[in-house]
């Protein structure tokens, strides 16, 4: 019996220093686009520290990677994690949306903010920065409505 286990212990090692092989693609392309939403909207500093601090890694093109995930499988869930986030909202992109999708992109933001939806609690406790006080909450909403006055008189 115990060498059973031993043989299934084993093989569970060698799987797991195989799958460290396989590594998945960075999300990091060290530039900020013209299309970025801070290049599309005022976005004042303060506003723009809190959404690089809470939403950028998963909600953009660049993504500040902490140590754990070159510990498969940490970085294929980190890596699901940034293709789901960028496929709702990318904040490098958002210049390319149109302009009512920029709208309800904005309406999400402020919305998942004020719902204490986002930023997902997985990702607020690897990341204690990441927790909102009451005053960020509303300095985001405030900047997310202001935001979205401006571009309905652009339209």
């Amino acid at each position: 019996m115990r060498r059973i286990i031993k043989k299934i212990l084993l093989a569970i090692l060698v799987v797991f220093i195989a799958i460290q092989f396989i590594q998945p693609a960075r999300n990091k392309n060290g530039q900020i686009l013209p299309t970025d939403i801070s290049r599309m909207l005022s976005v004042p500093d303060s506003v723009q520290v809190i959404l690089k601090n809470t939403c950028y890694d998963c909600h953009s093109n660049n993504t500040n990677y902490p140590w754990y995930v070159n510990i498969q499988p940490m970085g294929w869930l980190m890596a699901k994690h940034i293709r789901q986030g960028k496929s709702v909202l990318n904040f490098s992109e958002f210049g390319s949306y149109s302009p009512r999708k920029q709208l309800s992109k904005l309406s999400g933001i402020g919305n998942s903010i004020r719902d204490n939806i986002m930023p997902i609690a997985s990702y607020k406790w690897m990341h204690k920065n990441a927790r909102l006080s009451i005053d960020q909450k509303a300095l985001i909403t405030d900047w997310v409505q202001r935001s979205k006055d401006s571009l309905a008189l652009k339209n």
